[in-house]
Formats: C-alpha cells, structure tokens, sequence
C-alpha cells in the first residue's frame, strides 16, 4: 500500500530499488511521525478542515499508536511502503473515514521533513548530554591529576614538560568547542517545515505558525522552498557536528592507545577493560580505545558522504535525499555509542605518577633551563645556545622537578572554572526545555 498509488503498481524491481533500507530507518522515526500528525491534526481542525468530533478521533487514534511504539509493539506491515502509510492505514482501520483526512494540506515531503527535524533534534539532546556527561568526567580528571606531570610531544618526539590535568583538560574544553557546531546543526533541525507540502505550499488556510508552537520549534522556515531546501543542509551541518565531536574523541583514543603501551606505561586500566591474546599470556590489548579510533574515523568521513549525494541538486525534493538517511542515522547511534563508551572507561583509568623524576625524560626541560637564563639576563639566542651544547656535550642536569608555568591555561593554572563556565553556556543555549514542555502538552 502506498499514499500516492493509484491504479497500476509499480515494477518489483523498481519498488526494491527505490525503498532500499527505508523501512529499517522508518521504524527510528515513527514516533516522530505520530507527533508530527498530532500537531497537524490540531491545526487542521482550527482552520476547519476537521470537525472537532474527527479531531478526538484522531488524537486518541494517533496518541494510541504513539503507546504501541514506546511498547515495541508497532510494526510496518508487509506491502506498506512507509511508516507514514502504516499510521495512515491504522487510523483507517479503526476509526474510519476521518483516518484518510490527515494527510489534507500535506505533502509525504513536509511530513517527512518535519519527521527528521524531530528525531535530529531529540538525537542531539541525547549526544548533548552524552558530552555533558564526559565533560564532567574529564574536568575531575583533569583537577585530581594537575600535579602528576607527563611528557609532552611535538612530532611525536619529546617536548617540554606536562600533566595529566593538562591532558585531560585540553579534551573538555575541545567538547565545549564542539558544541558550538551543534548548536548550528540544532538550530536547523529547530525550524518547522510542516505546511511547505511539497515546497510550493497549499491552496488551504494553513496555520503553520500554530504547529511551529505545537511542537516546540524555536521558529519556522518561512519561505516554502526553503523549507524543502534545508533537507540536506541540516544533514550536512550535523554531520561536520558530529565529525568536530569524533575528531575531538579520535585524538584521545589515539593517545590513550599509545600511552597504554609498555614503552610509555603512564596509563592502565583494569585487566577486565582490555582484551587478551590467544597465544600470548601477557597481552592486555586497548580494543575499545582502538574500535572507538577507527569508528570515529568513519565519522569523520560522513560530511563528505553527505556532500557528495547533495552535489548538483536543483531546487525542491530528490530521491537522492533518501540517502542522506543511510550515512547519518548510524553515525549519530556510533557518536552516542563512542562518548559513551569513553565515560564508561575513563572512569576506571589509573595514571602513573612520579614519570618525569626518571632521568630519561631530563631534555623536556630545556626550555625550562633557557628561560631561567634568560630571566638571569642572558639573551634568549645565547641562553639557547648555552643549554644546546651542555645537552650534546651530556652534561645538562636540570631540577626535574621545579615546574613554574603560571599563566592561563598551563600546568600551573588549568582553568578549569572558566572552561566549566564556557560549557555551561553552550549547554544554555540548547533550551531542551522549553522543546520538552511543548511536546508533554502535545502528547498529553
């Protein structure tokens, strides 16, 4: 059964072809469709389009449905195209005629569209607080360990000296970073799109400013074109937001991977986080760290997947769009999974304390023994040279444990209220409560 099917079906091969994983991603948003329906179900019965016993009908219909999905009790039923078909075939089903006026002053294009507005915006919330909750672990980090120094790296050669609070901090202001990119996407998926239809608008008296309170939008796409138009530009968006988060997540799967190593030893994790060998007792392998490196790579290459099915499309809906489902659906699921799944290992990571007292690591502080000349009046150039030959001539012995770095953001002072204040605000600027009030009225 299809909406827009009249006398003679499609091809079977056609109709594989076309439908594809659909039905798969359909089921995501199904709640999404029945929310959309109330909303559009109310503001057809202001402007006169339903009779307000056909609009009881409905939203007990819809609101029943809507039960049946949070139970895992809804399905597609075979030879249903869509979800959209199937909640429009139910409501026929038991309530009758009025199930077949839903879809008045619609389009499957705007019912579609406002369908993934919904789920990228209920989507974001969850990764929002997925990187809240990481935040937070990392600032714990970061302040319970800011005396335990560690090596630093430029070109993956020793540098200068760091710490562990330093280590950890530089990811929880990097999420704070993060978030500014997916308040963009956010604030797209925030628009309202019902009553576009298929772009072009209706000949009936749509309310849409209606459904746009209804369900909690922050404001709509007033041009109607555009509506159809920001199908895909919100895709693109969220996928450079979700790419920023797992760039930020890659870096320190990546240093995790590497400070585990035996080499380096200056983290571990207990034996029943990390896998083992078949042939090679002692083996304690990093495999979450290593799987959440090669899966955020994935991540990072979904704006271009997402880019490339948007190239050279016209004004107004394409089937192409369809696919814009199959790359972002599960990297939203995989970016949940992976900033989760780094909260759930670093709570148990156990740092090695006391490493730059080992005389291996005496060059990281050159730099330190240069600008004490410097502060003794030398010129930088002559204090340079002064600790470069001592090192080649092996006769440089630095204090390894005098570390005087003062200002903003360095060992000495992490910052860590004023990153906590920056997330705060970005945090504020999502306003999902105002998203969960509207839509716990609507439901209600």
């Amino acid at each position: 059964m299809k909406l827009w099917q009249k006398d003679i079906d499609s091809k079977k091969e056609v109709e594989q072809f076309t439908i594809g994983k659909d039905p798969e991603f359909d089921l995501v948003l199904a709640p999404f469709d029945v929310i959309g329906s109330l909303a559009h179900a109310i503001m057809l019965e202001k402007v006169g389009l339903l009779t307000k016993e056909e609009l009881i009908l409905l939203r007990k219909g819809l609101k029943d449905i809507y039960l049946e999905i949070e139970k895992n009790q809804f399905q597609i039923g075979e030879g249903v195209e869509d979800v959209h078909s199937q909640i429009e075939f139910l409501l026929t089903q038991r309530h009758g005629e009025v199930g077949k006026k839903l879809h008045s002053g619609r389009s499957r294009n705007d019912q579609v569209l406002v369908d993934l507005k919904l789920y990228y915006r209920a989507a974001i919330r969850e990764l929002v607080e997925a990187v809240q909750e990481l935040f937070e672990l990392l600032q714990n980090l970061s302040e319970k360990h800011k005396a335990d120094l560690m090596p630093g790296y430029t070109h993956t050669q020793l540098a200068m000296p760091s710490s562990f609070g330093l280590w950890f901090g530089s990811f929880a202001e990097g999420l704070t970073e993060d978030l500014d990119l997916l308040l963009a996407a956010y604030k797209l998926a925030n628009k309202n799109p019902l009553g576009s239809a298929a772009g072009y608008g209706s000949s009936f008296p749509l309310d849409r400013s209606l459904t746009t309170k209804l369900l909690g939008f922050e404001d709509l796409h007033h041009n109607v074109i555009n509506a159809q138009n920001s199908r895909g530009k919100t895709e693109k968006t969220l996928a450079f937001a979700l790419s920023g988060i797992c760039g930020t997540l890659n870096k320190l799967a990546s240093d995790v991977c590497l400070y585990m190593n035996q080499h380096f030893s200056f983290i571990s994790f207990p034996d029943e986080l990390t896998t083992g060998s078949s042939i090679m007792p002692h083996k304690k392998n990093p495999d979450v760290f290593e799987l959440i490196r090669a899966k955020t790579n994935q991540i990072q290459g979904v704006p271009t997947t997402v880019s490339l099915i948007l190239t050279n499309l016209t004004t107004g809906y394409h089937r192409d769009l369809q696919l814009l489902k199959e790359a972002l659906f599960p990297a939203l699921d995989s970016t949940l999974s992976c900033l989760r799944m780094s909260h759930f290992m670093l709570k148990e990571i156990k740092v090695k304390s006391h490493l730059l007292d080992n005389p291996f690591y005496k060059d990281l502080f050159s730099v330190e023994e240069v600008n004490k000349l410097v502060l003794m009046g030398i010129p930088f150039r002559d204090a340079y040279k002064q600790v470069g030959q001592a090192i080649e001539n092996n006769d440089f012995h630095p204090n390894q444990t005098a570390i005087n770095h003062t200002h903003e953001g360095s060992i000495g002072q992490l910052n860590t209220k004023e990153i906590k204040s920056k997330m705060d605000i970005r945090l504020a600027a999502f306003d999902f409560e105002s998203v969960n009030l509207a839509l716990l009225k609507l439901l209600g």
